[in-house]
Parts: C-alpha cells; sequence; structure tokens
C-alpha cells in the first residue's frame, strides 16, 4: 500500500473528489489544504471535516435508496 492509497482510504477522499469535480489535480488540492491549514491555524480541517460529512452522508443516502427492499 503506498502513501496515496493510505490517505484516500483514511483521509475520506475529499480531495479527490474535488479534484474530479473541479478537474485539478488532486496534490495541488491537498497542498491548498495543508498551507491554508498553517497560515489560519488550522480552520481548513473544519472545511475538510464538513466536507466528509456530507460526502458520506450523500453515500449512504445513495446507498439507502437503491436497496431492493426500499418503499
Amino acid at each position: 500500500m503506498n502513501m496515496q492509497d493510505f490517505l484516500e482510504k483514511y483521509a475520506f477522499g475529499v480531495c479527490t473528489r474535488l479534484g474530479e469535480k473541479l478537474r485539478i489535480p488532486t496534490s495541488s488540492i491537498r497542498l491548498f489544504f495543508i498551507y491554508s491549514s498553517f497560515l489560519t491555524f488550522g480552520s481548513p480541517v473544519i472545511i475538510y471535516l464538513g466536507l466528509a460529512f456530507i460526502m458520506n452522508f450523500r453515500k449512504h443516502l445513495r446507498r439507502r435508496n437503491n436497496t431492493l427492499w426500499y418503499y
């Protein structure tokens, strides 16, 4: 397992998803979050976690709506 696989598995995949949507390299988005976290004393971490929560919530909604026994 390389470092990128580790990050994608345990870091919610927010940067990858943003990169795909905005057509920007994922590494640029990661660097932006890292540098802005140092400059603003961690406030982008709150944004990152909020985006991770929204992505996870949407994934669960999609999974629930695609079940066979859903009424």
